[in-house]
């Protein structure tokens, strides 16, 4: 009996250790099936955890900054409308920098973080667009603006208009790569004075702030700026002239989209929501009108 028992114990055990070795060979196989599922398992607990993180970011307030390149004449009314839209969008950071649309355009084209360019001609997002830089079909030509000539108020001058401007002791103008020193050397040229004007004693100013900057501080006689600049110091510069539409055309500020690859979700929706609320809202357009800007309809 005893013996018997110790065969079947023997066979049993044998029978074990065979069906161990039989199952190792194809373990390799089992393995990688199971590596493939951990993997996937991996990746699926990844994704839940970005998913997780973006949805607790967005509960706990933290703010979605929007870089937005403004051209100087623009500064006053966007900081308005800065604060109404972050009032309504607490969780949105709006970031401007504002400067002359020539030196925007070089440095986004350097590689400066950009979401928005509003610049005040449409030279410099033509060229954007062109290289690229500017998301297809996100361009706005959305205001107007006009082109005054300006004096200190209360200083006399024999300046009565853009056509003998040369009477005057010296003039502040914007730099050639500034829209509205552009605009202005295009007037003139379709005046037939250019030349002589280029020969007069130039303040020349890296933006239109700096042009009406000069002459409100009485360092210039005249000056060229927008008409709503010249509206934003009424205390400190009198408008002499505005320019026609037969000497010049008016300045066009186009609104559009920068390409950001690695801008996230967030960042995108953010960025789209409002350059869409300052193309099509009225309470901004209310603002940027009552600043001596014209709608483009």
């Amino acid at each position: 009996m005893k013996r018997k028992m110790m065969a079947l114990l023997l066979s049993m055990t044998l029978g074990a250790t065979m069906f161990a070795g039989c199952g190792s060979g194809s373990s390799d196989s089992g393995d990688s099936s199971a590596k493939d599922t951990k993997e996937d398992a991996a990746a699926d607990e990844t994704d839940k955890e970005e998913a997780d993180a973006a949805d607790e970011t967005e509960a706990s307030g933290e703010k979605t900054d929007v870089y937005v390149f403004i051209a100087a004449s623009l500064k006053n009314t966007m900081e308005e409308i800065k604060a109404n839209y972050e009032a309504e969008h607490p969780n949105v950071n709006i970031i401007y920098n504002a400067d002359s649309s020539g030196t925007l355009q070089t440095q986004i084209e350097e590689g400066a973080q950009c979401d928005i360019f509003f610049s005040a001609a449409t030279k410099q997002m033509d060229a954007l667009t062109e290289e690229g830089y500017v998301i297809d079909g996100s361009v706005t030509n959305l205001l107007e603006n006009k082109i005054v000539l300006i004096k200190p108020t209360g200083e006399e001058t024999a300046v009565t208009g853009f056509d003998n401007i040369t009477e005057a002791s010296s003039l502040a103008l914007a730099g050639e790569d500034v829209p509205v020193g552009q605009y202005a050397r295009k007037l003139f040229e379709n005046i037939g004075n250019l030349d002589d004007v280029m020969a007069m004693e130039i303040n020349e100013g890296a933006n239109v702030t700096a042009v009406l900057t000069a002459v409100a501080e009485g360092s210039n006689e005249v000056g060229v700026v927008y008409a709503t600049d010249a509206a934003s110091m009424a205390d400190k510069v009198e408008v002499i002239a505005e320019a026609t539409a037969d000497q010049v055309d008016p300045a066009i500020y186009p609104i559009g989209l920068i390409e950001d690859k690695e801008a996230s979700d967030a960042e995108v929706k953010a960025t789209e929501e409002f350059k869409e609320y300052v193309a099509t809202d009225p309470a901004p357009m209310e603002l940027l009108t009552a600043a001596g800007f014209n709608q483009i309809k």
